[in-house]
């Protein structure tokens, strides 16, 4: 006992001194009343829960978070499943093609969409030659831009969790589906995916975490008429340099998507438990 405690502390110290620390000093300083720190109050949460403005950002960046995880997960469980049906050496290129943007700085990947969704880009270039539209798409600066953006960055997010947990589904437990009748789309969603849960839901929170803190995604591909909280954190700290306000926005963050994270959580527990003996489908 005494030598797992040995090994244990200096993780637990590092962990308290570069994560706990100075997220006690964060919730210090949120309780500081005006800009000069100079007494303790509640002005500052106060001025931002009951400001309308604030709770519509809220809404916004987690509803950004959700949509990239649906968009990731639309794209990215075919994926999957073709990885686990092919060959082992076919595995190895998928993985490769995967891990590849990891290699690349996520700003490279930001300004290179900035190309990518121009009035000039590819996809504007795609969709003019196939009589698609009369005149290029607006994507830069709205929305879909940034989902767009975002669903190819954070994607090597939900596929690593999700292929290490589909190549270890037993194949005997499909063969004993497909033995007891059940047709295939049957044995996807009442064994495959329930079981496939856990890594299923890891990914969906980090894509999750990832794209409603990607600051740099938000505001090179956002721009200004997109209004998200990571923009009014830097904003308030950098700017106006108001470090409890940008505080209480950090704070205010932190346990807003640590909610969602949390209900995704126990939503793929609650899939993994409910694997079913497939009936004749």
């Amino acid at each position: 006992m005494r030598l797992a405690w040995g090994l244990v502390a200096p993780l637990g110290l590092a962990y308290s001194a570069f994560f706990l620390a100075p997220l006690l000093i964060l919730g210090v300083v949120s309780f500081y009343q005006d800009e000069a720190m100079t007494e303790f109050g509640t002005a500052q949460w106060r001025r931002f829960l009951l400001d309308q403005f604030h709770w519509k950002v809220i809404g916004d960046t987690l509803l950004l978070g959700l949509k990239t995880v649906a968009a990731t997960l639309l794209l990215g469980l075919p994926l999957a499943l073709v990885y686990r049906a092919a060959s082992a050496r076919w595995q190895r290129v998928l993985l490769f093609i995967v891990v590849m943007p990891l290699l690349t700085s996520v700003v490279v990947r930001t300004f290179a969409w900035i190309v990518i969704l121009g009035r000039e880009g590819l996809i504007n270039r795609l969709v003019l030659d196939l009589g698609l539209a009369a005149e290029p798409l607006r994507l830069l600066q709205t929305e879909l831009g940034l989902v767009i953006s975002l669903t190819q960055i954070e994607m090597p997010l939900l596929l690593l969790p999700v292929l290490a947990v589909m190549v270890r589904i037993d194949p005997n437990v499909l063969d004993a589906s497909a033995s007891l009748g059940a047709s295939r789309w049957r044995t996807l969603f009442r064994v495959i995916l329930p079981l496939a849960a856990p890594g299923i839901a890891a990914g969906c929170a980090l894509v999750f975490a990832s794209a409603t803190t990607a600051f740099i995604s938000q505001s090179v591909i956002g721009g200004s008429r997109l209004v998200y909280l990571p923009a009014i954190i830097w904003q308030q700290a950098m700017v106006v340099a108001h470090w409890p306000f940008a505080a209480t926005a950090a704070i205010s963050l932190l346990l807003s998507v640590s909610a969602v994270i949390a209900v995704i959580a126990t939503a793929g527990r609650i899939a993994a438990g409910r694997v079913e003996a497939p009936t004749h489908g």
